[in-house]
C-alpha cells in the first residue's frame, strides 16, 4: 500500500528549518544561506523524493541504515500493532516486555549463541555509551579497577555522544567540548590507501594490528580494559583492513587479556553479506554493539550484546548495573525490529548481498579505474568506496590539501541523483540491501559523470 501524498508548503517548511530546526552534523551559517535544508518528504525502495518532486537515488541507505528499504508496509502494520497493545513500558522496575525479550533471543541466536545477553538502547552512540560503561565496571568487579583505559583507532566512530566521540577518532569533533575524556587512546586505522600506499597490503595490516600491541605496552597491560573497532570503518571512509588484520588483533588481545568490542553499528545485519561483519572475519568478540540496520531506521533502536562471561562476573559479583535509559527495550521499536529481521531473513538478502549485489557491485566499481580521477576503488558487500587523487597512480590530493575534491564530486553526484557522501577525497556508498542490479548500474555511471564534471573544476584550482 502507497501512503496518500502530502501537499507541503516546501517554502514555509525550508523557513521554519532555519528559524528552529537544527539539522545534525551541520554548519548552521551554511544552512541559513541557502535559504534551509533540502526537505525529503517520502522515500519508496531505494529512492527518495524531495519537496519539488526531485528523485534521489539513496546510495547511503538513509545513512547507512535502511537495509530492507522504504515504504515497507509491515514494518508500519508492526509498529501500529504494538502500539495499540503496549505503546511504551520501561525495563527498569524488574519488568520486560514481549518484544524485547523476543528480540533479545533473536539477536543471540544471529550471533551463534557466542553473545546471548542483550542490553537495549535507543542510538548507536548510546550502545557505545554502555559499552564504556559495562567494560569498566566489569573489571572492577574481577578486582582490577585500574583497568580503565580503552583503546580506539583515529578515523574510527563510535557515536556522537560525549562517550561516542571520545572512543572515535575523529578530530574534529575532539576539538569541540574538550574531547576524548580521560581514558581513551588511539592508534592508527588500517587505511591502505591513505596510510601504507606503496606497502605490502599484508605487511601493513600486521603493522597497523601491532600499533594496538604498542599502545598496550605503552600503557601498560594491566591498565588496558578494552580495545574497540569497527570490523570495516564506515564514516571514516570505508576503511577495508588487509586481510591480515583482524587475526593479529585477535592474537593481541588473547595475549594481554583484552576485551574486544566490535562495533557493528554499520556493518551489521547484512551489509558485508554475514550477518555481522566480525562473522565475515571470523572471529567473535566479547561485546557487539549494534544499531541502524537493527530496525532499518525505522525507528530508533540499539543493542549492545554481551559474552556470557561478562555477564557471569556481573550476576555474580555485582548488584545493579546502574546503567539504562527510558526507552531501554521499547516494546514498538522492538516489534518493528523483530519484523525487520523477518524480512531480512524472508528475502534472503543477506545471502543475496554476499553472492549477488556485493560481488556486482564491485565488479561496477571496477568501470572507473581507468578515471584520471580515480586512485582506487574498494568494496565489501553493499559497502563501497571511490578515492579522488590528482594523478593517477598515486595517493596524491589536488592541491596538496584533503577534503578539497571530495565536497565537488559529492556535490556532483547529488546534483545527478545520487545521495552518497564525501569523505576527505573519498566517495563513500552503503545502498539498500533490495538495489537492483540496474541501480548499481545507474549509481556507477552517475558517479563516472559526476567525475567527468569534476576534473575541469579540479584542474582549475591546481592551475
Amino acid at each position: 500500500m502507497t501512503a496518500p501524498r502530502r501537499n507541503y508548503d516546501v517554502a514555509e517548511l525550508r523557513r521554519l528549518d532555519v528559524a528552529h530546526h537544527l539539522p545534525a552534523q551541520a554548519d548552521y551559517r551554511l544552512i541559513a544561506e541557502m535559504g534551509g535544508s533540502r526537505i525529503i518528504t517520502r522515500a519508496e525502495g531505494c529512492v527518495i523524493t524531495d519537496g519539488d518532486g526531485i528523485e534521489i537515488l539513496d546510495g547511503m541507505a538513509g545513512l547507512w541504515c535502511v537495509n530492507v528499504g522504504y515504504g515497507r508496509e509491515e514494518l508500519a502494520q508492526a509498529a501500529y500493532a504494538q502500539m495499540l497493545e503496549l505503546p511504551y513500558y520501561n525495563s527498569f522496575f524488574k519488568t520486560a516486555n514481549p518484544p524485547a525479550v523476543q528480540l533479545a533471543a533473536r539477536i543471540s541466536g544471529l550471533l551463534d549463541h557466542k553473545l546471548p545477553h542483550v542490553f537495549f538502547n535507543s542510538s548507536g552512540s548510546e550502545a557505545n555509551d554502555t559499552v564504556l560503561r559495562l567494560v569498566r565496571y566489569y573489571w572492577t568487579l574481577k578486582g582490577e579497577p585500574q583497568r580503565q583505559t580503552v583503546i580506539a583507532r583515529w578515523n574510527g566512530y563510535h557515536g556522537s555522544t560525549v562517550a561516542g566521540a571520545s572512543l572515535g577518532g575523529m578530530k574534529a569533533m575532539h576539538a569541540q567540548g574538550g574531547l576524548p575524556i580521560p581514558g581513551i587512546e588511539h592508534v592508527m586505522q588500517p587505511y591502505w590507501f591513505g596510510e601504507g600506499f606503496g606497502e605490502d597490503p599484508e605487511a601493513f595490516g600486521l603493522r597497523a594490528a601491532r600499533a594496538i600491541e604498542e599502545r598496550i605496552l605503552a600503557v601498560g597491560p594491566e591498565t588496558v580494559a578494552a580495545v574497540i573497532a569497527e570490523p570495516v570503518q564506515g564514516a571514516g571512509g570505508v576503511v577495508i583492513p588487509p586481510e591480515s588484520y583482524w587475526p593479529e588483533v585477535m592474537r593481541i588481545v588473547k595475549q594481554y587479556g583484552v576485551l574486544l568490542v566490535a562495533d557493528e553499528v554499520i556493518c551489521g545485519f547484512g551489509r558485508l553479506g554475514q550477518w555481522f561483519g566480525h562473522q565475515h572475519y571470523g572471529f567473535t568478540p566479547d561485546i557487539a554493539p549494534m544499531a541502524k540496520g537493527l530496525s532499518s531506521g525505522y525507528l530508533p533502536i540499539s543493542a549492545t550484546a554481551i559474552s556470557a562471561e561478562i555477564i557471569d562476573v556481573l550476576k555474580t559479583r555485582g548488584s545493579d548495573f546502574v546503567h539504562g535509559y527510558t526507552y531501554s527495550g521499547h516494546p514498538t521499536c522492538a516489534a518493528v525490529a523483530l519484523a525487520n529481521i523477518d524480512i531480512l531473513e524472508r528475502e534472503g538478502l543477506v545471502a543475496r548481498t554476499r553472492t549477488e549485489t556485493g560481488p556486482y557491485l564491485a565488479q561496477a566499481l571496477k568501470r572507473l579505474e581507468g578515471h584520471e580521477l580515480v586512485g582506487q576503488v574498494r568494496s565489501i558487500g553493499l559497502l563501497g568506496a571511490v578515492e579522488i587523487v590528482s594523478e593517477p597512480g598515486t595517493n596524491r590530493r589536488f592541491c596538496n590539501q584533503e577534503g578539497t575534491a571530495g565536497p565537488i564530486v559529492r556535490d556532483l553526484c547529488i546534483a545527478g541523483g545520487l545521495m552518497v557522501r564525501g569523505i576527505r577525497d573519498t566517495i563513500v556508498m552503503c545502498p539498500p540491501l533490495i538495489i537492483s542490479t540496474a541501480q548499481i548500474d545507474r549509481m556507477v555511471e552517475i558517479i563516472r559523470t559526476a567525475l567527468d564534471a569534476a576534473l575541469p573544476k579540479l584542474r582549475a584550482l591546481e592551475d
